[in-house]
């Protein structure tokens, strides 16, 4: 029963975490577009803020069509964070198809240029910043599509944790009491 029971976890995980993958490649989608319509920027934000949302959805669902209507923290801890994985590798595939064969430097440049207005307009005491912003943005150049994709996996695998443990605080609940009629 045991082995059923985490079998049927990791596919309903697999299944939600697709669903959130695609989820996420659509918005990662506007995140290039909104670096020059500044509307697609805050539409991309405020889907970003929404992936929580839909993630304690996904789980709530999971633990009240597959679960009996009740789960412990640990089950729910464990079914959201491998639905946030394995969102994380479907959403890693569109990044590196993304950053190999669609941006060819879109969103570096775009950086430089506004790295460049901000050295640019006059503002006091910048100098510092705008420094770190070109170095870091040095550092950005020298990664190749893989870097950058595995960079972003990683960032998202260690927000999957951060993003789990309180979506299965709220998702916990004791399965109701079965009446003997």
């Amino acid at each position: 029963i045991m082995a059923q029971e985490n079998n049927n976890m990791q596919s309903q995980a697999m299944n939600f975490g697709s669903y959130m993958g695609i989820f996420w490649i659509l918005k990662f989608g506007l995140f290039p577009l909104g670096m020059t319509t500044p509307f697609l920027s805050f539409v991309f934000l405020m889907l970003t803020i929404a992936v929580p949302v839909l993630g304690f959805h996904y789980a709530r669902v999971y633990r009240d069509r597959y679960c009996g209507g009740g789960i412990g923290f640990g089950q729910a801890f464990v079914f959201t964070w491998m639905m946030y994985l394995f969102a994380s590798l479907l959403t890693a595939l569109a990044h590196y198809i993304y950053f190999a064969y669609i941006d060819n430097g879109f969103i570096l440049n775009h950086c430089e240029a506004q790295i460049v207005s901000i050295e640019q307009s006059g503002l006091p005491d910048i100098e510092e910043m705008v420094k770190l912003l070109k170095e870091s943005l040095a550092n950005l150049k020298s990664l190749n599509a893989i870097d950058i994709t595995m960079q972003l996996l990683s960032q998202n695998a260690f927000m999957a944790i951060l993003i789990a443990i309180p979506t299965a605080l709220f998702v916990t609940k004791k399965a109701p009491q079965q009446t003997n009629n």
